[in-house]
């Protein structure tokens, strides 16, 4: 049985104390006043200084976070490097620390077309993390294609909202 550090303890310690209690088929809380209410604003509010274990004041990025891309797009859009940046920066000072970065596509276009789609869009978060300093072994890169959308609506506000890559803790 492998030991089970300190540090690492307080790390998982941490990262429960900030769970969300979002399911797959719920919607996501409304934004505090000051959070962007769309996409396409791409800016996201300040992640909070997480000083605990091995952090060295390195701004712990929220746990899940998200990437939105144009229709039939999977290219990262210059307003996300910021976001990107900060997950980078986290994981290369968390060397223990895994995400999964999972891509989604809205609900036009076959399920294979989407789930190929939703993978090029994680494949290239994953791959801009890893140019920017992180680990390839810390990064897992998912598709649902469009079986998992945020917004259940059938309009173009709904595709935006669903053609994303988001940032999930493992």
């Amino acid at each position: 049985m492998k030991r089970i550090s300190v540090a690492f303890l307080v790390v998982v310690a941490g990262l429960a104390g900030c769970a969300t209690t979002e399911t797959p088929d719920s919607k996501p809380a409304a934004p505090a006043p000051s959070s962007p209410s769309s996409p396409s604003t791409g800016t996201a509010p300040k992640a909070p200084v997480d000083k605990g274990a091995g952090m060295a004041g390195v701004q712990r990025p929220d746990l899940k976070r998200s990437v939105f891309y144009e229709f039939d797009k999977y290219d990262v859009k210059a307003e996300y490097r910021s976001l990107v940046e900060s997950h980078a920066a986290w994981l290369k000072a968390n060397p223990k620390a895994r995400l999964t970065i999972e891509g989604n596509a809205d609900e036009r276009g076959s399920r294979e077309y989407n789930v190929a789609l939703g993978q090029r869009r994680a494949e290239s978060v994953t791959k801009m993390l890893v140019l920017m300093g992180a680990r390839a072994e810390q990064i897992e890169a998912v598709s649902w294609g469009k079986e998992k959308p945020r917004n259940p609506g059938h309009d173009e506000t709904a595709w935006a909202e669903n053609r994303r890559s988001d940032f999930a803790a493992r």
